[in-house]
């Protein structure tokens, strides 16, 4: 047994709060496939980023080079087109992952968590859609 200290006794733990009640499970295995989603994409985005970075900075004079001819003829090559998009869309798709996941700790009500979500979902929706649109567009002959 503990003695007292400053009139406290530490014979059992201090109650602590109750963390939020979890939802009902589900049978559906969705979270464990955004957890291995998060670690196959996170590596996969290292190699892409890793890689723009080399050719944006470091390659053929670096930074200096980079204007609107630059973008124009590399976008005119559908390898780079790939991968911009591939860029493009595993960040958004990663980044909205872990933002989910931030909102299902933080976010108390349900009605909350729903706008919330909702309105990632939408902005990841509307990014991808419009950065898609733009690297499959571009038209390097500017009128």
């Amino acid at each position: 047994m503990s003695a007292p200290v400053l009139g406290k006794s530490y014979d059992r733990p201090a109650s602590l709060d109750q963390p939020r009640t979890p939802r009902a499970r589900s049978n559906s295995n969705f979270e464990k496939y955004a957890w291995v989603f998060m670690r196959l994409s996170g590596l996969l985005l290292i190699v892409l980023v890793f890689g723009h970075l080399t050719i944006m900075l470091m390659v053929d004079g670096g930074v200096k080079r980079i204007n609107f001819g630059f973008v124009a003829g590399r976008w005119a090559s559908p390898f780079w087109q790939i991968w911009d998009l591939a860029m493009l869309w595993l960040a958004q798709l990663h980044g909205g992952n872990g933002l989910r996941t931030v909102i299902a700790d933080y976010s108390r009500k349900d009605s909350t968590r729903f706008w919330l979500n909702t309105l990632l979902a939408v902005s990841m929706v509307l990014i991808m859609v419009v950065g898609t649109y733009v690297i499959f567009t571009f038209d390097p002959n500017i009128s």
